[in-house]
């Protein structure tokens, strides 16, 4: 029964003092993950509502927060499961899955911060052009290629992977990642030139990307007039701050998975933890208070609740 248990499921083992904490682990997740649901929910719904709202920035901000609960739905009521269990195990295919969903809504977001970095530039830059380049069938396809893309990725790889024999079963984290691939009996050089290719297109060259036109945005507003600056600020930082932030917390993720044998187990519980926790609660926060459109139409719910 043991050898049938070990054949089907992984065990994740990057859970510290589970016993002693498995009710404040149960209790942050909770909370974290309801905070997550209703402040994205609440700054898409804004978005639906308000006719003002419904333009190609706003549209592509909508699109990124669900991606964000997508994110978080991937990882956290799995979680929560595993807190109020007695043994934090994963079968092999939804370990597959939930590592395929984890990724491709990462390079989603790397994809829909690339679109709105083309769309500030559009409209900055060239204002006059903007209209007829944002068309609604120009936004449609720019958010099927951001959800696409990384998925049909992730699928060649995720595939590879599945069908690779597992002569380990024990992850050392708490969910599933890139670690699942340390888990084989054997190496794969196909896998590795995938992941490469993968890391490179998902994430490495859409922020080259983003950087290269952000830089062409700061160079052409700083000749332009102090509005023009001012504008462009107003409605760039904010993407900017998102796209800081998670590029930190891909980078985290390498790190936990090039040198987690160094790392104590600890320190990589917290480091992994910044990975669900912090960034899904991020971006309503900095598009709900930095873009003013969206900011003014959040305090007047607020208002009117209290």
């Amino acid at each position: 029964m043991d050898e049938e248990l070990n054949v089907s499921y992984i065990t994740l083992g990057g859970y510290v003092e589970m016993e002693k904490n498995r009710y404040v682990y149960f209790g942050i997740i909770f909370v974290v993950y309801i905070l997550i649901i209703c402040c994205n929910s609440t700054i898409v719904c804004l978005i639906v509502k308000h006719q003002n709202l419904h333009e190609p920035m706003y549209i592509f901000i909508a699109a990124l927060l669900i991606n964000t609960v997508l994110y978080s739905t991937t990882t956290h009521p799995k979680l929560l499961v595993d807190f109020l269990s007695e043994k934090q195990v994963i079968s092999h295919s939804m370990c597959h899955f939930q590592l395929f969903i984890f990724y491709s809504s990462g390079g989603s977001e790397f994809y829909l911060l690339s679109a709105m970095a083309y769309d500030r530039y559009v409209s900055i830059c060239k204002p006059l052009q903007y209209p007829t380049i944002m068309k609604k069938k120009t936004i449609i396809l720019f958010l099927l290629l951001a959800w696409l893309l990384p998925a049909c990725h992730l699928a060649g790889s995720t595939s590879l992977s599945l069908a690779r024999k597992l002569c380990n079963f024990t992850l050392k984290g708490i969910f599933c990642n890139n670690s699942l691939f340390k888990l084989h009996c054997e190496s794969s050089s196909a896998l590795s030139v995938y992941g490469v290719i993968g890391f490179l297109n998902l994430a490495v060259y859409p922020m080259l990307y983003i950087v290269f036109t952000y830089t062409r945005i700061l160079v052409i507003t700083y000749r332009s007039c102090k509005e023009v600056r001012s504008k462009a600020a107003q409605t760039c930082l904010p993407h900017l701050l998102v796209l800081i932030n998670f590029s930190l917390l891909v980078a985290y993720d390498i790190i936990i998975l090039r040198l987690e044998s160094y790392i104590p187990k600890t320190a990589r519980l917290i480091m992994t933890l910044q990975l669900i926790l912090y960034h899904p609660l991020f971006n309503p926060i900095i598009y709900g208070l930095k873009m003013k459109e969206i900011y003014k139409h959040l305090k007047k719910l607020i208002c009117h609740f209290t």
